[in-house]
């Protein structure tokens, strides 16, 4: 999927208040899109586990924080927003998926464990 992001000027272009703020809001619809299509990976991870147990893999969550800082380097973001903010979403994702986990189950007409 490509995601577009709405004409906005670079930070080092910004002049006024109006313009940083037109591109964080233009950054942000932009993340939107990318968390949602994240969302969907986490439907798709339900729909595959066989096990309620294996939502949460703590070894998959530390391989994605390391991959994340490293790309965070690389960027020029600051570890110290990238490291929380992915441990947040990555937290929020999990919950996400047990929930679709238990839909999933529920809907199929299979008993939850």
């Amino acid at each position: 999927m490509l995601i577009e992001i709405d004409d906005h000027k670079a930070p080092a272009d910004c002049a006024t208040m109006t313009e940083v703020r037109q591109g964080v809001d233009a950054l942000d619809r932009a993340l939107v899109k990318l968390l949602a299509e994240r969302q969907g990976f986490m439907d798709a991870a339900a729909r595959i586990k066989p096990h309620r147990g294996v939502v949460r893999d703590e070894a998959r969550i530390e391989d994605v924080v390391a991959k994340v800082k490293a790309a965070a380097r690389e960027a020029g973001l600051s570890e110290a927003i990238a490291e929380p903010v992915w441990r947040t979403l990555i937290d929020r994702c999990i919950a996400y998926e047990f929930g679709s986990w238990d839909q999933n189950r529920t809907t199929e007409g299979d008993p939850l464990p």
